[in-house]
């Protein structure tokens, strides 16, 4: 994964230790290697911003840095990536999810999933559920998408495979009396988790928002998720943008990454949004669900070929 983002780190640590070998680091040296890097991560979906930020970052330590008189040169460098992109992603904390879900207290926990269609969201939510059960958790789900056609019985048929009930309403009704109704469906049966699945029309849709918005007063969730499909690019990372400036966005999963050599687009959302990551999509199944981490994510980017 990520391998076109992971050659540009590749690139940028040879050409800081080919030039460091020789002299010291000055302000031309430092512009010339980075302006080639700069290049390279807008071409594989590193935003502007996240992009500037981190040149910026790169820039102040760079200038100047001498070659240390023993040691391993190539490490020195890689260690001064690791530490710019350390700090730029300073902020944002790695979730592991169970043991976010171990930590909640009461019952049911509510997960509320956002996100337009096509991006993967029945599937994760699938995903999610598959990882519960194995923990020996009772789940329900609610379908609060109640417009689209065939919605519903997308979500039955996962259900179906993984032996869990669906809450639902004829279509054209309020989604938010679906994921109250699945709610206090679980109360009454002792039911560890409700998932409710939304809405996902495009997120210009402003009466999709307003909607969503109301779900999400409704079911006072425990977490809402975002769902991001890599292979949109900067796209995505514009609706994930728009979402979360009407729904308090907890957590991030990506999907699609196992189709996706970029690797640009979980640096931009990781700093434009300020999230944890917490899953990344790697396939159809049910088992096709990796654990993110910030810190391995920086990690991988800087391992050798």
């Amino acid at each position: 994964m990520f391998n076109k983002l992971k050659s540009a780190f590749s690139s940028l640590a040879k050409a800081i230790e080919d030039a460091v070998t020789q002299r010291e680091l000055n302000e031309s040296d430092v512009e010339e290697i980075l302006s080639e890097f700069e290049n390279q991560l807008i071409e594989y979906d590193v935003a502007l911003d996240t992009t500037e930020a981190l040149i910026n970052e790169l820039r102040g330590r760079l200038i100047g840095v001498k070659v240390p008189r023993f040691g391993d040169v190539g490490s020195h460098v890689k260690v001064l990536i690791r530490d710019s992109l350390m700090n730029l992603l300073s902020n944002i904390p790695d979730v592991d999810f169970m043991d976010f879900i171990g930590k909640v207290s009461k019952r049911p926990i509510v997960l509320l999933f956002l996100g337009p269609n096509g991006y993967g969201k029945t599937t994760t939510i699938a995903k999610l559920t598959n990882l519960l059960l194995k923990r020996g958790m009772r789940v329900v789900w609610a379908a609060a998408d109640t417009y689209r056609a065939g919605a519903v019985e997308q979500l039955e048929g996962h259900a179906a495979r993984l032996g869990v009930r669906v809450i639902k309403h004829p279509y054209g009704s309020d989604p938010a009396s679906v994921a109250y109704d699945a709610i206090e469906h679980a109360k009454a049966r002792g039911i560890d988790v409700v998932m409710v699945d939304t809405a996902g029309r495009m997120h210009t849709d402003r009466n999709l928002m307003e909607e969503l918005r109301k779900v999400h007063r409704v079911s006072s969730p425990d977490a809402s998720i975002l769902i991001v499909d890599a292979l949109m690019g900067n796209d995505a990372v514009e609706v994930a943008r728009t979402y979360s400036r009407y729904i308090p966005i907890d957590f991030i999963i990506v999907t699609k990454v196992d189709a996706y050599a970029k690797g640009g687009v979980i640096l931009t959302l990781l700093y434009e949004l300020k999230k944890p990551i917490i899953f990344l999509g790697t396939g159809q199944g049910y088992d096709d669900l990796s654990k993110f981490s910030k810190v391995n994510f920086i990690n991988a980017l800087l391992e050798a070929d």
